[in-house]
């Protein structure tokens, strides 16, 4: 059994988001001066957005949208057992693990700092980080995207990914170790009620 619940795990991810919503709407810089966004961009490489310097009609948006998450996250966690941590969570623990994987690879593989298009004679190996001030101005083999996708390559976009690829994870590994539990709970209430309305 799990140290912490499923429903724990998944009701500190919905206040996470809900917090994060109500920075990005007040406060943007709160979220960018954070220590592990530092850490992890320095670490991989990649550049601070200045746009989170103010608020703006796009972190507004995007604060309403993570609290529009965070919300509806919560209300799910009132479904029966059996609906909530097998069916629902079952699907979307999975899901989301893949989706924000995928964009923190995104995030890191395809941005200046990348080892796909960043070279340097005077490196150890391939894979050796750039700074970001030389990976910024002195990579002629990265292209920026013409999509709007260079908006997503930054240290705030990247940590966010990250840490909810880890808590997505770490509730998909979960979820699978209460769902035997669960089945079990509902199947001994079944029988019960059934047991119950025969006499």
């Amino acid at each position: 059994m799990a140290l912490i619940s499923a429903k724990t795990i998944i009701t500190s991810l919905s206040l996470f988001h809900l917090t994060l919503a109500f920075l990005f709407i007040t406060n943007p810089t709160a979220i960018s001066d954070q220590s592990i966004v530092s850490l992890l961009g320095d670490s991989m490489g990649l550049p601070s957005s200045r746009s989170f310097d103010t608020p703006s009609p796009a972190l507004a948006f995007l604060g309403i949208i993570l609290g529009y998450l965070g919300i509806s996250d919560l209300v799910t966690l009132s479904y029966p057992e059996e609906i909530c941590l097998v069916t629902h969570w079952g699907t979307q623990a999975p899901l989301r693990v893949f989706i924000t994987f995928m964009l923190a690879i995104y995030s890191f593989f395809f941005s200046p700092s990348s080892p796909l298009f960043y070279h340097d004679e005077n490196a150890a190996s391939r894979f050796s980080h750039p700074t970001v001030h030389h990976a910024l101005h002195n990579n002629p083999n990265y292209t920026p995207s013409g999509w709007g996708g260079d908006a997503l390559k930054n240290r705030v976009f990247f940590t966010f990914m990250f840490v909810e690829t880890m808590a997505w994870f770490w509730t998909w590994v979960t979820l699978g170790e209460e769902q035997q539990g669960v089945l079990a709970r509902a199947q001994r209430e079944r029988a019960k009620r059934r047991g119950s309305q025969s006499y």
